[in-house]
């Protein structure tokens, strides 16, 4: 695997920060930012390289093996500007989804509309087959956003089988690890563990999500080799579908629930689309934000270099 220089480090940092910030709005993926700026399938097999040799060279103290057989020099500075990025960003997105949402959705919705054309066009041949993995991606995403959520739940193996989930959904492009939480119901009590640093939340996700993402790691690289236009045409199906979720002209539909011993609780149980007013400034605004965001994908992809492939 090959090396990175002092340039290319920071570049895959920046790349690590918008998927970090992507992984924390409800309805986008940093998959999708991966598949975008070209580190995707290398992401996908530098994870995939954690294993027991991996352990052996470590218990032998021979780092630098260690180190270039998980790619190291790239997974490094990526990971960092994912872990930086939602530790940084988790308080200041909550506060925009939660004082100007429609706003904050329509921008990342221009993003995602835009990312539809730059990945499927990385499918080297379109045929019947990518067409239907297209059609069945779009169906399930939009699925998935007509589900009722669950109600919140801290106990150790639900937040534990929540990383696993949500992380296995992250690095699936167009499939939100956010929304996937959301889904069952503990996207509220995650953001607002990692804004305060609850540790009793936060060890058990971690947990989830290391064993979740080194497991899919592998399945991924292997349909990655042995079909890769019909995999490529699925996850663009799943960005496709996943704009139901962040469409940003929603209504949020809340039950007050009861619980033996504790408040009341108001739950999301859906929501309900609608189209808007070309009367109300604010829906200009938010227009404008959608161009915006679909300007922001297209110099992503320009200064990307528009590499797909895998480095080995």
């Amino acid at each position: 695997m090959s090396a990175v220089n002092l340039t290319e480090a920071f570049a895959l940092f920046a790349k690590g920060l918008a998927m970090g910030a992507a992984n924390v709005i409800p309805g986008v993926s940093g998959g999708t930012i991966a598949l975008i700026t070209g580190i995707y399938e290398r992401l996908i097999n530098a994870i995939k390289s954690f294993d027991h040799r991996v352990l052996k060279l470590i218990l032998q103290r021979d780092i630098k093996s260690a180190w270039q057989q998980v790619d190291g020099s790239f997974l490094v500075p990526v990971l960092a500007g994912v872990a930086i990025s939602i530790v940084s960003l988790a308080r200041i997105l909550e506060f925009l989804l939660e004082r100007y949402e429609t706003l904050t959705m329509a921008f990342f919705f221009g993003l995602i509309l835009l990312s539809v054309y730059f990945v499927g066009k990385t499918v080297r041949q379109w045929n019947a087959v990518t067409f239907v993995m297209l059609l069945a991606g779009t169906a399930v995403a939009v699925s998935i956003a007509l589900l009722a959520p669950a109600t919140e739940n801290a106990s150790f193996f639900y937040v534990f089988l929540c990383g696993i989930v949500a992380i296995c959904s992250m690095i699936l492009p167009g499939l939100s690890g956010s929304f996937i939480l959301i889904i069952m119901g503990n996207y509220a009590l995650i953001l607002g563990a990692i804004g305060r640093g609850d540790v009793g939340i936060l060890l058990p996700l971690l947990l989830g999500c290391v064993v979740g993402l080194i497991a899919f790691s592998h399945f991924l690289a292997w349909v990655f080799k042995h079909f890769h236009d019909q995999t490529i045409a699925l996850m663009t199906g799943f960005i496709l579908g996943s704009l139901a979720i962040i469409w940003p002209w929603k209504h949020t539909l809340t039950q007050m629930i009861a619980r033996e011993g504790k408040p009341d609780k108001n739950v999301v149980t859906g929501y309900d689309w609608y189209l808007p007013s070309l009367l109300e400034s604010v829906n200009w605004l938010a227009i404008g934000l959608i161009i915006l965001g679909g300007l922001a994908i297209y110099l992503m992809e320009r200064f990307s270099g528009g590499s797909r492939t895998a480095k080995a």
